[in-house]
């Protein structure tokens, strides 16, 4: 195996078993509830059913992003090892975390000259940013070299596509991305907003959609449509999930039907504390690769 660290930050929304049976490292993104100070550890201060318990019931929640001090922590612990490193932050059309992880890299390499700590912006998101993770892990037990890898992840990252739906609009009025009066017709009229990551790494909506059943449909064509090799994908698919385990199912039970040669089973994750904060219950996001995203 090659001499560097695979790093990612806790909102790659992959399981603690997974990350370290890749052997990727990870850091962990802060949250409240209720006003308490809790690490974004993988669900093991809080897990996600209990989350999106008290959320649902009317519990405040807050989120802090990683300080430089935490990464420069961080990122010389692995450096003390003498291995260098490539770390991916959360998108940075949702995090000022990026600038963090790049302040910290340069403090860090004046005080080891000749290492190599790439800090690359993932421009992705909960389980879909552990998506590209596991692609570099296998890159990475395949042989390649760090700075191989390092080119790959920029020039592949916008690549992996990212289409979310929620059929509980509470949490997105409340953080001002629907207007309440949009989101009162929407809750009325059963309307499910179909949302996807752009180029930028941001999250936009893209249609709004009548009934659970008609965008389970709507997100599955999504795939159709952009996965590499159309319904001949034969790369990974994953999902996240806040507390609506049977949407997520469902989305899966449709995608192993129609992509026949799909690598291995559609891969269920919860979604983490940081942007379920942002989401609330009721949201199912899919991830593969395919087009590039442009717009």
């Amino acid at each position: 195996m090659t001499e560097y660290y695979l790093s990612c930050s806790s909102t790659a929304d992959l399981s603690k078993e997974r990350f370290e049976q890749r052997n990727i490292r990870y850091i962990c993104f802060h949250f409240e509830l209720d006003g308490q100070d809790y690490l974004d550890d993988l669900g093991k201060s809080v897990p996600p059913e209990t989350l999106y318990r008290k959320m649902a019931e009317g519990s405040d929640t807050k989120t802090s992003q990683i300080t430089i001090g935490e990464y420069e922590a961080y990122f010389e612990a692995m450096l003390q090892e003498g291995k260098d490193i490539l770390h991916l932050t959360l998108s940075s059309g949702i995090s000022g975390t990026y600038n963090s992880a790049c302040i910290a890299r340069d403090s860090l390499l004046e005080k080891y000259p000749g290492r190599k700590i790439y800090v690359v912006d993932s421009l992705a998101a909960s389980s879909g940013y552990g998506l590209l993770m596991e692609t570099l892990a296998d890159m990475r037990d395949s042989g390649m070299e760090l700075d191989a890898l390092h080119d790959w992840a920029c020039e592949n990252r916008l690549r992996l596509q990212h289409w979310f739906f929620s059929t509980d609009l509470t949490f997105y009025i409340k953080g001002g991305r629907i207007s309440r009066t949009s989101g009162f017709i929407g809750t009325v009229l059963s309307i499910c907003p179909l949302l996807n990551v752009d180029f930028e790494g941001r999250l936009i909506p893209r249609e709004k959609i009548r009934t659970k059943k008609k965008v389970i449909e709507r997100i599955v064509e999504q795939m159709e449509a952009n996965a590499q090799d159309s319904t001949d994908y034969a790369g990974k698919c994953f999902i996240s999930q806040s507390a609506c385990m049977e949407d997520a199912q469902a989305v899966a039970a449709l995608i192993e039907k129609r992509f026949p040669r799909l690598n291995g089973k559609v891969e269920i994750y919860p979604i983490g504390a940081t942007i379920g904060s942002h989401t609330g219950p009721g949201t199912v996001a899919l991830f593969f690769w395919g087009k590039k995203r442009e717009n």
